[in-house]
């Protein structure tokens, strides 16, 4: 029995998706209410939505200045980014899966993360560009460096998903490795502790320029992988059986791998490394939804904007006073939540 073959609700009518899309939309409007309510000062929802409904539909409901200010310029623009991250590494993890028919698969792993923290480190302190670079720019060439680092690296092994996933893994030390020596031979003491705290996943510094960058990537990077549904369930089976399908196998590797790239060097530019979440969060869709990548994909969206912007209210909170890097706490939650999902996969249906 397959994994799809036990979700007979979710494969219904237009109507039960609609009301499915609707309550995924509710869920994350809510979590991001709560992401902009909870903090060291607290504020009401509905002193949230006030103010967002003041600044988008100009209206007039009285509120402090001081809770618009914390708002509307600081906490929404974080929840917005953390939802497009989460968002978009969720996208390319599945893609990632889909192309290369492998479980592991996801950005972090095949090394795109690593080399693009190196690209932006290259750019934040060893001034590459000497300004006409911008950091998303230099994580993106990272990205596209790695992965064809990746990719010949496994070509010249002979191959194959395992091969990648092999190569990936020495990818992402190389990177990691050129990232520590720069921050450690050109970074004075204040850089080196930024950069290390941005590299383990920071929405500290998030704008709303960031959600200007973040969410066009993420929407419009979506929809076009969403235009190559067909073509991932064709690649499931294999390059071979999607080629004798009629499906254009090196054209539709070159742009769907070239939009995980562009997505992860995007959020990667903007919070720094940040892993599991391309890893699990297909996972879990995939479990809720089926393998169909037109489920899949808007179900991986969903939910890794949820998980992400979750996991910003943790990292505010757990500890009191302090904040934790965000890649810290996706680790804590989706290293067990990916070994759930592996013990439950191993059960028969």
């Amino acid at each position: 029995m397959s994994v799809g073959s036990i979700n007979p609700v979710i494969q219904g009518g237009w109507g039960i998706r609609a009301s499915l899309a609707l309550l995924s939309l509710l869920a994350l409007a809510l979590a991001i209410g709560m992401a902009v309510s909870i903090g060291e000062v607290p504020i009401p929802l509905a002193s949230t939505y006030k103010a967002i409904t003041n600044q988008l539909f100009g209206t007039s409901f009285e509120l402090s200045r001081i809770q618009e200010g914390i708002i509307w310029d600081y906490r929404l623009s974080r929840a917005l980014v953390a939802a497009c991250c989460g968002g978009a590494l969720a996208i390319s993890g599945a893609i990632l899966q889909a192309l290369l028919r492998n479980p592991l698969a996801e950005p972090y792993v095949l090394g795109i993360s690593a080399g693009a923290s190196t690209g932006a480190v290259a750019v934040m302190i060893l001034g590459v560009g000497a300004g006409l670079i911008t950091l998303s720019m230099g994580a993106f060439a990272g990205a596209v460096i790695a992965f064809i680092l990746v990719t010949l690296l496994a070509a010249g092994a002979g191959g194959g998903s395992d091969r990648i996933i092999l190569a990936g893994v020495a990818g992402s030390q190389l990177f990691n490795a050129l990232t520590a020596y720069v921050v450690t031979t050109s970074a004075n003491a204040e850089q080196a502790r930024g950069v290390m705290f941005w590299l383990l996943g920071s929405l500290g510094g998030v704008r709303w320029e960031d959600v200007y960058l973040a969410a066009p990537v993420t929407v419009i990077g979506f929809a076009i992988c969403l235009l190559y549904a067909r073509a991932l369930d064709a690649f499931t089976f294999g390059t071979d059986a999607a080629a004798a399908l009629g499906i254009p196998v090196l054209r539709v590797r070159l742009i769907l791998f070239g939009l995980t790239a562009l997505m992860t060097a995007t959020m990667v530019g903007i919070v720094g490394s940040i892993g599991f979440v391309g890893l699990v969060i297909p996972h879990a869709a995939r479990f809720l939804v089926g393998p169909t990548h037109a489920r899949l994909l808007p179900a991986s969206l969903m939910i890794g904007a949820v998980f992400m912007v979750l996991a910003d209210i943790v990292s505010r909170i757990i500890i009191p006073q302090q904040i934790l890097p965000i890649g810290v706490v996706t680790a804590l939650f989706g290293a067990p939540a990916f070994a759930l999902i592996l013990y439950r996969a191993r059960r028969p249906l």
